[in-house]
């Protein structure tokens, strides 16, 4: 008797304590749920993916999850606990419970992040569980005529869509607690309550989640593992862009030329329906010769060529029924067929939309007379209206016929905007622009909210119509403002109704002196600008960042619209109150310069600023420190000269900070066979010693860039060493900028005290300054 007792304490024992399984084949990352009416696979696609699929699931159900995905084995442990199967990666564990077809989702420390109830999982109907009170974010924005400016967090009834006019979908749902819920759907219904995420589709079952596990930036990092990278856009798009309805080519011109007369930067002129023959034979894809006569036989390209400007320009989803291609569509069947016969409103002629959810009207879209308008200048696709169809993947598939349409012929970058966007469609070089808004300071205002909503679904490249699409004309005031606010997004361009201006010069001599600095001050960060958007590419997240992003753990951040960070340093607030003359501006923790006075604020508090109501001349802008930001000499072009030299503003903090400083060809897709250039610069301040590190780089690319000019803001230093040898101090910036080798000179700015540090770029090195104690 006694001997069974022992035995059966040593089996209460064994069952207790897990029992660990390392990884040793190619099944050990996953399990198989099995559920009353069939099974579910549970595997670890990376350590922070989870997915979950009914049996059978093969492929991605819609254009959502990239069909070329692959994922690298991951380390996992399996471990039984009683009822319990477990699995444990670097970044999360997920235990299952058959007895109660439960999941719970941890993370690296054990904290519960979510609970599934799958009971109902293979009927399509999946419900999760998180604790009270978190929030979240996704699924969907506003679209241009949504009369509520809205906010950043969900609830309620949710319906993931790609909409109309601007509007921004996935059917993702996320939180700043740590976790993410991702559908393979098309579209999604979401039911957010404060305690449970439930999800759903109408029109299928919904097949296959993923959970993930992490901050905002690993969670978007792994949406980019699961939907695709978006391809980086040329670098003359980080400029600015000019469109304009009812145009030629002798004004196109003219506009140009007095762009760089004076010395307002510009790449990137868009044409509407003006560049087109549109409503002739083969008029949908080539150039009206009536107004651009020097467009079909390359001659306006050679131009515009010569004045540092590329030509962009508008191309629509429907085709004229009576003529060649329009016969050909009837002919093989390439209609849509939501899409019904109509007049258009421009050419008065009946058109209807093709289908671009199919292959092969995909391929035969770019045809032989489109490539000949690419080849002779039109080298950017701005795609309209295909949204009016009410199909979901419509306009994702119009830009997926005209970026791979693209790529066939060449390895220029692909680059547009469109109306709407579904994830998915960032894999095409796709930019959404937020539909035809209204002027006003009211639709501006608007216009932040459906910005930080499209980054919420992973459009990182989001830009607007500067300026306000509809009428009436835009004050002078609210134009300056406008363009002030469209500096920091990432698509920066203006756009106005047929006949409408939008030229700085256009709305007076005050307002284009301010709208004209904050181009110019684009201008000035375009390698900080170019640096996100490699990140946008290999990260997933881009150039600007909701606050809740950054600061994922402050309740103040998490419904914020009124400010956003603008890379990791930059936080701005721009100006979209008429006759403001006082702004109150809520900073998040940390300590804050004014990139304009130099003037310090500490955070976690309210800050009062005065506001330039009669010259239009401010923009909130706030350094964060420990800030790294490189900035280069403003040009009328991006590449209108070799950038040799890049200035460095530096404002070391007590913890490391750091910086990708990254280059490339910037036309070509020679970065996805490694022509790059990637060097890592980072700085930290402990006590009177300043330490910068500069990594040797990475990749093939060798660019102009020869030094780097450092400005580290802070008490200026006794001695500079590098690598531990002291090294020669100039007399003056000046003289430091003048010398041939690397050097130290002491200064003032409007920050303050400056050292500056002039060193070889492209090489690995350790630069110490020794400063008076530094006071906090």
């Amino acid at each position: 008797m006694r001997a069974r007792l022992l035995v059966l304490a040593l089996l209460a024992a064994m069952t207790a304590t897990p029992v660990v399984m390392a990884r040793n084949d190619a099944s050990a990352d996953r399990m198989e749920l099995v559920l009353p009416k069939g099974k579910l696979e549970l595997r670890l696609l990376a350590p922070g993916i989870v997915q979950l699929r009914a049996d059978g699931t093969r492929e991605p159900a819609t254009p959502v999850i990239d069909e070329q995905v692959s994922f690298d084995p991951v380390e996992v442990t399996r471990e039984t606990q009683g009822d319990e199967q477990i699995l444990r990666s670097a970044a999360l564990a997920v235990r299952w419970n058959p007895r109660r077809t439960e999941l719970r989702v941890e993370d690296a420390t054990g904290r519960l992040l979510l609970s599934a109830d799958l009971s109902r999982a293979l009927d399509g109907r999946w419900s999760l569980r998180h604790a009270k009170g978190d929030p979240q974010y996704g699924i969907g924005g506003l679209n241009a005529f949504d009369a509520d400016t809205g906010n950043l967090l969900r609830e309620g009834k949710q319906i993931a869509t790609a909409g109309r006019q601007g509007h921004t979908g996935a059917p993702f749902v996320w939180s700043t607690a740590g976790y993410g819920v991702l559908a393979d759907a098309e579209p999604a219904r979401f039911d957010l309550s404060a305690t449970d995420i439930r999800i759903r589709a109408k029109a299928a079952p919904v097949r296959t989640i993923y959970l993930l596990v992490g901050a905002p930036d690993a969670l978007f990092a792994q949406v980019r593992q699961l939907s695709g990278a978006a391809p980086m856009f040329p670098k003359w798009a980080m400029g600015f862009t000019n469109s304009q309805w009812g145009i030629d080519q002798k004004e196109a011109l003219e506009l140009v030329d007095t762009y760089r007369a004076r010395h307002i930067p510009i790449d990137n002129f868009t044409f509407d329906f003006d560049w087109k023959a549109w409503g002739e034979d083969m008029g949908e894809f080539r150039w009206n010769s009536d107004k651009f006569p020097d467009g079909p036989d390359g001659k306006l390209k050679a131009q515009m060529d010569q004045r540092g400007v590329h030509m962009t320009g508008i191309m629509k989803p429907r085709l004229h029924v009576d003529t060649v291609e329009g016969r050909e569509a009837t002919a093989r069947g390439y209609w849509l067929a939501q899409s019904k016969e109509a007049p258009d409103y421009f050419s008065h002629k009946p058109v209807r939309d093709v289908d671009f959810d199919k292959p092969e009207v995909r391929a035969w879209f770019f045809n032989d007379a489109l490539k000949h308008s690419f080849e002779t200048g039109i080298v950017g696709w701005w795609n309209d209206e295909a949204d009016d169809s009410g199909v979901d993947s419509q306009f994702l598939n119009m830009q997926r016929a005209m970026y791979d349409g693209q790529r066939a012929v060449s390895d220029q970058r692909v680059w547009s905007v469109n109306r709407n966007f579904y994830l998915g469609a960032q894999r095409y070089a796709y930019g959404v622009w937020s539909g035809d808004i209204q002027s006003g300071f009211a639709s501006m205002a608007a216009q932040r909210q459906r910005m930080l909503a499209a980054f919420d679904v992973g459009a990182m490249h989001w830009g607007m119509d500067g300026g306000g699409f509809k009428a009436p004309r835009p004050t002078d005031e609210n134009y300056a403002r406008w363009i002030q606010f469209g500096a920091f997004t990432p698509v920066f361009r203006v756009h106005g109704d047929f006949g409408q201006k939008r030229q700085p010069w256009v709305y007076g001599p005050v307002a284009e002196k301010a709208a004209t600095d904050a181009i110019r001050l684009r201008y000035s960060l375009i390698p900080y600008i170019y640096s996100y958007e490699h990140h946008a590419h290999a990260d997933g997240v881009g150039l600007v960042r909701p606050l809740q992003f950054a600061y994922p753990q402050d309740p103040a951040q998490r419904d914020r619209v009124d400010a956003w960070m603008f890379g990791d340093y930059l936080l701005v607030s721009p100006i979209v109150e008429q006759g403001q003359a006082t702004k109150h501006l809520q900073l998040p923790h940390g300590r804050w310069i004014n990139w304009f006075d130099g003037k310090t604020y500490e955070g976690d508090r309210e800050v009062t600023l005065d506001v330039d109501s009669a010259n239009w001349s401010d923009i909130p802008l706030f350094v964060r420190e420990g800030a790294i930001i490189p900035q280069q000499p403003v040009m009328d072009y991006v590449g209108q000269q070799p950038v040799t030299s890049l200035d460095v503003q530096v404002f070391p903090s007590d913890g490391e900070t750091r910086f990708d400083v990254y280059d490339d060809d910037g036309e070509t897709y020679g970065y996805e066979k490694g022509a790059y250039f990637l060097q890592t610069l980072s700085v930290r301040r402990e006590g009177n010693v300043v330490s910068f590190r500069t990594t040797a780089p990475a990749g093939s690319f060798k660019p102009a860039l020869r030094t780097y000019v450092l400005a580290i803001h802070g008490h200026a230093a006794g001695e500079v060493s590098n690598d531990g040898k002291a090294m020669p101090m100039a007399a003056s910036l000046d003289a430091l900028r003048a010398s041939d080798g690397q050097g130290w000179a002491r200064g003032s700015d409007r920050f303050g005290e400056v050292t500056y540090v002039k060193i070889d770029a492209g090489k690995a090195m350790s630069i110490q300054l020794s400063t008076p104690a530094v006071k906090s």
